[in-house]
């Protein structure tokens, strides 16, 4: 197939690269289009000393894969010229580079960008069957672009600080700590940490470039001690450690459903089977929003509690504490309401509360920071339900690097694309 001289204007302006004339272009027997070009930069500096250089032949010729063209996979073809230093002693020659491939790749920087964001939510086989390359070529773009340490020049601060962890493999087996901001909206991953010991979070803490360290405002965490005490240790008291407020509500909703489950292993011998039946929606209700209960909910509930005083009790209780972590308390008040709650809950005869108790007193410092600027780990809650997606998509990914690399394109591929192209992009 010829094209003639407008064609090649088209064809130029459809490949949208910098310094180049198209020579021609042809379909090949296997349906690719093969455009030939040639490099219109006339200039080129020695690779030794960086001085001028003169014409000297040229380079062998290379074949690039670009975006494809109305559909065609499309093959760039240059012969690159060489330039002769004069000026060196032992006359070096330079081949020279433009400014859309590498020197040794096989594939145009544009084409290369193509596949990352091909990668956002996929996986390397996907885009392997797509594209036709091999997984391999593919990872190499990916180590290529993506290292597996965050550009902290690109993150001007970090705000609230998250961090918690992620099992690698089933049976909570080789644990991943992940440390996440969110910053302006904009959710950033800024490590995949091997273990959750304190050495390892510490010694992540401690690569935080000190006038990075001055914009973080706090750190969430749930009340694990090597996450807490490693950030105690770093950071000292400047930056408050934060006890996630869902973890302190996950733990004592898992001691009102312990009781919820007893109670109704007692029921379920003692009330007949239409009396029982009719309790069973209560099981999700009692951690239900109780603005979303309706007259339905608000009935059984009734009927629970009729049948079980320890239940109700309890889960009075359980509301009070959620109150309080509600209202808009300063931290001193809060202290002395939960101090309040716990003295009212030993009184009585509720005892599910008791290893909570426990605990609360223990991190009591923690969970109150949370009163003081109300932040929460609740972004990082949400990115490990994208990360567990993302396991399952990718079948397990046990190499950390590729790790970081994924998740690194799913949460920022389009918006660093989007940004690049002028475009602003809401992800």
């Amino acid at each position: 197939m010829n094209f003639v001289a407008t064609d090649s204007k088209l064809i130029s302006a459809l490949l949208d690269l910098e310094d180049i004339e198209v020579m021609d272009a042809r379909l090949t027997s296997d349906k690719k289009l093969l455009i030939r070009v040639k490099s219109t930069k006339e200039k080129t500096p020695c690779r030794t000393c960086g001085g001028e250089t003169k014409p000297h032949g040229y380079g062998r010729t290379l074949q690039l894969r670009h975006l494809p063209i109305f559909g065609h996979e499309t093959i760039i073809e240059i012969t690159p010229p060489r330039f002769i230093c004069e000026r060196c002693n032992d006359h070096p020659t330079t081949t020279q580079t433009l400014s859309w491939y590498k020197r040794n790749g096989h594939y145009t920087a544009a084409y290369e960008q193509h596949i990352l964001l091909s990668l956002v939510h996929s996986t390397i086989a996907d885009v392997s069957i797509k594209e036709a390359i091999s997984e391999q070529a593919i990872q190499l773009i990916v180590d290529k672009s993506i290292t597996d340490k965050i550009n902290w020049k690109g993150i001007k601060r970090l705000g609230v600080i998250g961090i918690d962890e992620i099992a690698l493999k089933k049976g909570y087996k080789d644990f991943l700590s992940l440390v996440t901001c969110r910053v302006d909206g904009k959710m950033h991953i800024l490590g995949v940490i091997e273990g959750r010991e304190k050495a390892v979070i510490k010694a992540f803490f401690e690569s935080i470039p000190k006038k990075k360290r001055k914009t973080i405002s706090a750190v969430c965490c749930d009340m694990y001690d090597g996450y807490s005490n490693a950030a105690k240790e770093v950071f000292g008291g400047a930056i408050p450690v934060v006890a996630d407020r869902f973890h302190v509500a996950k733990l004592y909703r898992a001691a009102l459903l312990l009781i919820r489950k007893k109670e109704l292993a007692r029921l379920r011998k003692e009330l007949s089977p239409e009396e029982y039946k009719l309790l069973k929606p209560a099981i999700a209700l009692l951690v239900k929003k109780k603005e979303c209960y309706s007259r339905d909910d608000k009935a059984v509930l009734e009927a629970l509690f009729k049948f079980s005083p320890a239940i109700k009790a309890a889960y009075r209780m359980a509301r009070q504490l959620t109150a309080i972590f509600n209202a808009k308390h300063r931290k001193e008040t809060a202290v002395n309401k939960i101090d309040q709650w716990i003295a009212s809950v030993q009184a009585s005869e509720v005892v599910c509360f008791n290893g909570f108790i426990t605990t609360l007193q223990k991190y009591k410092n923690e969970i109150t920071n949370y009163f003081i600027d109300r932040d929460t780990s609740g972004f990082v809650e949400g990115f490990n339900n994208k990360v567990k997606v993302m396991k399952r998509r990718c079948y397990g990914i046990f190499n950390i690097k590729h790790f970081f690399q994924r998740l690194f394109l799913d949460l920022s591929g389009y918006r660093i694309y989007f940004e690049n192209q002028g475009v602003i992009a809401a992800i």
